[in-house]
């Protein structure tokens, strides 16, 4: 999995279990995709803050800091096809 694919699934799970503490099968995705973006990739101090209709991640890797911003419509969008499913909640 590519280091863009892991940071997406990583934001997107991460909102979903935020946003719903009681969802264990969320809290264990995301820590599936902690474990990825830490170990096969070597992200440390990983950082997530929202602005201008963008998520924006700031991690490590060695000794280089890195960027990356996602639109939140994309990284929202997991969250909300789970809470409009009526079996999910």
């Amino acid at each position: 999995m590519t280091l863009q694919d892991a940071l997406y699934n990583w934001l997107s799970i991460k909102k979903v279990a935020e946003e719903r503490t009681d969802d264990q099968a969320a809290a264990d995705t995301l820590l599936f995709f902690d474990e990825i973006l830490r170990d096969d990739h070597g992200l440390e101090q990983i950082a997530v803050r929202i602005s201008n209709g963008c998520y924006e991640v700031d991690y490590r890797i060695g000794d280089s800091q890195h960027h990356k911003k996602f639109p939140c419509d994309y990284i929202d969008a997991l969250w909300e096809s789970i809470e409009a499913e009526p079996k999910y909640n």
